[in-house]
C-alpha cells in the first residue's frame, strides 16, 4: 500500500492530477474494500496529498485564478449533488465503477489531441469558452462524487484544451481543485471511512515520499511526454476498473434470488 502511495503521490506531484485514477482502483482491486468504504477514503487521502503538492506549484506561481474559479465553483456543486445522490443509494455500486471507467478513457482520448495553437509555460493561451469551461466544472465535479475521485483526470485535459494552459500551469491550478473538490464531495457523502483508516497512514507516507521526487523532476519534465504519460495512464486505470465494474455486476446479478415457479394446474 505504501508503494502506490508513492507512485500516487509522484504523480500528482509531477501531473497534478492521475492520484485516485490509481487510488480507487488500488483500493477496491487490491485492497478488496466495498466501494462504499473505497469512496470516502479515496477522497481523504487524495485530498491530503493534494495540499502537500500544491505548496510547489503556489511558489513557483504556477496556479491560474481565472480559470480556477470559472471551473472550481461550479465542479463544487456537482461535487455536492453527485455525493448526495450517493449517500442516498441512488447509484449502485458497479455504475459508480462504470461512470469512472469510461470518464477516465473520454479524458485520455482528449488529452492525447494535439493542443491548438502555440502555448507557453508562463501564459496561457486566451479565447477559451468560460461556459464550456462552467460546463466541464460540473462534469468534473459529479464525478468527484460519485467516483470518489478528486478530478484531476478530467480538470487536466479541460485546463489545456478548453483554457489553454500548458501542462505545468494546468497541474497546479488542478491540485487546488482537487483539494477543494474532494473536502465538498467527502461532507456531501457523510459517511466517515472508518473501517479503512488504517490504511490511510501508509498511503500517505508513501504519497508524501513519492511527492519529493515528483516535485524535483516536474520542472524538467516536457509537456508532450507529460500528456503521452498522463493518457497511457488513463486509459490502464479504465480497464482495471471496468473489468471490476463487470465482476461486480455478474456478483450482483448471480446473488439475486430466481422467482419461485409456481407448477400450473391442469
Amino acid at each position: 500500500m505504501a508503494a502506490g502511495g508513492g507512485l500516487i503521490g509522484f504523480l500528482l506531484a509531477v501531473l497534478g492530477a492521475g492520484g485516485s485514477i490509481l487510488l480507487l482502483p488500488l483500493l477496491i482491486s487490491g485492497a478488496g474494500l466495498p466501494t462504499r468504504e473505497a469512496v470516502p477514503l479515496s477522497l481523504l487521502a487524495v485530498t491530503l496529498l493534494a495540499v502537500a503538492n500544491a505548496g510547489p506549484y503556489l511558489r513557483r506561481r504556477q496556479v491560474a485564478p481565472r480559470p480556477a474559479l470559472i471551473l472550481g465553483v461550479p465542479a463544487l456543486a456537482g461535487s455536492w449533488i453527485g455525493g448526495t445522490l450517493v449517500k442516498h443509494g441512488l447509484i449502485p455500486e458497479p455504475v459508480q465503477l462504470g461512470v469512472f471507467a469510461a470518464a477516465a478513457l473520454v479524458a485520455a482520448w482528449l488529452l492525447s489531441r494535439r493542443p491548438t495553437g502555440t502555448q507557453t509555460a508562463r501564459a496561457p493561451r486566451s479565447g477559451g469558452s468560460p461556459l464550456a469551461l462552467a460546463g466541464q466544472g460540473v462534469l468534473v465535479g459529479l464525478l468527484t462524487g460519485i467516483a470518489g475521485v478528486g478530478g484531476g483526470f478530467a480538470i487536466v485535459p479541460a485546463l489545456v484544451l478548453l483554457a489553454g494552459l500548458p501542462m505545468p500551469l494546468a497541474s497546479g491550478t488542478s491540485l487546488v481543485l482537487i483539494a477543494t473538490n474532494s473536502l465538498v464531495a467527502l461532507a456531501a457523502l457523510g459517511h466517515w471511512p472508518a473501517a479503512g483508516l488504517p490504511l490511510l497512514g501508509p498511503l500517505v507516507v508513501g504519497g508524501l515520499l513519492g511527492a519529493i521526487g515528483g516535485q524535483a523532476l516536474a520542472p524538467r519534465l516536457s509537456d508532450r511526454h507529460l500528456r503521452q504519460g498522463f493518457a497511457a495512464l488513463l486509459v490502464g486505470s479504465a480497464l482495471l476498473t471496468g473489468a471490476e465494474a463487470f465482476q461486480r455486476q455478474r456478483t450482483t446479478s448471480s446473488a439475486v434470488p430466481s422467482p419461485p415457479t409456481v407448477p400450473q394446474q391442469r
